[in-house]
């Protein structure tokens, strides 16, 4: 249902492509692994998974379940709350370990939280948290890189301007890519594979940036070279 919802939503707050480096993900079960910049690119990642016919659960906050209706609609989805900074931390892993093992798709977000910045500009992705290489490691799934821009052009900095970005973005209609990477191979350490996803999504963080901005009128294609499936 919830990506149903953002497939429905998001071209009305903007204009989003995606593109991929593969035609599809692995069968099986892949951790996802996603750049976070805005409170907006959750609802654009889900579209562009649906897409290519992937509804994925979702790793999120456990604050979300408090939200009336919101919080039944998680859990019928199969989403695991992040209980950050309690006990409770590791059971996210797990439930997403036994997603993974069910052959669900869990989409992870590496850094973990929303960088402190007012402005609405895009940026490579900060300073992962070893969580999504430790899960991939534990279900032996492989590692999936997605990279989004633009959507900070929707909703960024303090709560006055996000409100404000959110009124305005269907007259906006900001442009919005997400590009899916080959999957990542991890070594065993962890530190090295958490370093090897960060460097993983942020390529395609790097791609989704450029094909962003290409699509603007008046410019040339970023990557006349690349052949990337391209999913409508």
């Amino acid at each position: 249902m919830l990506s149903r919802l953002a497939a429905a939503l998001v071209p009305v707050v903007g204009r989003l492509t995606v593109t991929a480096d593969i035609p599809r993900l692995p069968e099986g079960g892949a951790v996802i692994v996603a750049n976070h910049t805005s409170l907006a690119d959750p609802a654009v990642v889900l579209a562009a998974l649906r897409r290519m016919g992937i509804e994925p659960v979702v790793l999120c906050t456990a604050g979300l379940w408090r939200v009336p209706l919101l919080g039944r609609a998680l859990t019928r989805e199969g989403y695991v709350p992040v209980h950050r900074g309690t006990a409770h931390a590791a059971d996210a892993l797990r439930g997403a370990e036994a997603a993974l093992r069910a052959g669900r798709h869990v989409l992870v977000y590496g850094e973990g939280r929303i960088p402190d910045r007012p402005d609405s500009a895009d940026a490579p992705p900060e300073r992962f948290r070893s969580g999504p290489a430790r899960l991939a490691a534990a279900a032996g799934a492989p590692l999936v890189p997605l990279g989004q821009a633009g959507a900070r052009r929707i909703t960024s900095g303090s709560t006055a301007k996000q409100l404000a970005g959110l009124l305005t973005a269907p007259l906006r209609r900001p442009r919005l890519h997400v590009h899916i990477g080959a999957p990542a191979r991890l070594p065993v350490d962890t530190v090295a594979a958490t370093d090897v996803s960060r460097r993983a999504v942020t390529a395609a963080w790097s791609t989704a940036a450029r094909r962003r901005t290409a699509t603007r009128p008046g410019t040339r294609a970023a990557c006349p070279a690349e052949s990337p499936t391209v999913y409508r």
